[in-house]
């Protein structure tokens, strides 16, 4: 009777405790549930260094990133909409986070005279052939973030609709309140 007792003990336990890591190792394996990808953008891999076109003297903040195309067209107006909405909805947290327009001499002209009388965005001057140098082929028509050290990290995509780049921009707010969040710098 003890002997039964006994081995219905082992058994029981190793049901307990090594059942659950099994199924465990069994979910890993066949991917049965979401991997834990929380950001909304895409994650650039390799991320971009932009520090070529970076003022050395700024001090490190995280940026909110969009090129000036030569025309500005309706996604690029939403854009700079997008842009300048998410840097405010940042409150108190703005500070540590510049909107950031890059612009080229082949930039449209009357957007870029805009920009320049705009306190929330800082205009970013460079040439064709650095922002080539950064993005690497990577497509310019997006808004991305950039963390302290001017790693390129996300891109979201443009969007034609205004409604739609409202609603866009819950999702860069989202991804770049988390950073804010969890980083110490910047």
């Amino acid at each position: 009777m003890k002997n039964t007792s006994n081995k219905r003990m082992m058994i029981t336990l190793a049901v307990v405790f090594i059942l659950p890591v099994a199924l465990a190792k069994l979910a890993l394996d066949n991917d049965w549930f979401n991997k834990a990808s929380t950001n909304k953008g895409q994650l650039l891999s390799p991320t971009l260094d932009m520090t070529a076109i970076q003022d050395a003297a700024a001090e490190p903040k995280w940026q909110l990133l969009y090129i000036l195309p030569t025309e500005c067209n309706i996604e690029c107006e939403n854009a700079l909409y997008s842009v300048e909405q998410v840097w405010t909805a940042l409150g108190k947290e703005h500070d540590r986070v510049s909107a950031t327009v890059i612009s080229t001499p082949q930039s449209d002209a009357s957007v870029t005279q805009r920009l320049i009388q705009q306190k929330a965005v800082k205009l970013l001057k460079t040439n064709v052939e650095n922002v080539n140098n950064v993005f690497q082929g990577e497509p310019t028509n997006a808004i991305f973030i950039a963390d302290t050290l001017n790693n390129v990290i996300l891109r979201y995509p443009l969007q034609v609709e205004q409604q739609q780049a409202i609603l866009h921009s819950r999702d860069i707010l989202s991804d770049l309140r988390k950073l804010l969040k969890l980083s110490r710098i910047g």
